[in-house]
């Protein structure tokens, strides 16, 4: 059982590290790729707190549309922030 709130400790460290990239990020593709990390391991985190279809729409809409969109988007845009 104590393997267990360590692998959620060092999921939340990382989560959080992951959430900071994304916001510092000057480079919108790679703030992109943050963002989904970040939805990554909140699917991880939900299926371990025993809420599957909360990890499945996570992953649905978090991992794949979200980042589908914004990656589209930067496409059509310019890849860096000034």
């Amino acid at each position: 059982m104590i393997w267990l709130s360590i692998l959620v400790f060092v999921l939340c460290v990382v989560l959080i590290v992951a959430a900071l990239f994304a916001i510092i990020q000057r480079d919108l593709m790679l703030a992109v790729i943050g963002t989904g990390a970040v939805s990554v391991i909140l699917s991880i985190l939900f299926l371990i707190l025993q809420a599957p279809d909360v990890a499945l729409t996570e992953a649905a809409i978090g991992i794949a549309l979200t980042t589908i969109i914004f990656i589209i988007t930067l496409k059509k845009t310019t890849r860096y922030e000034e």
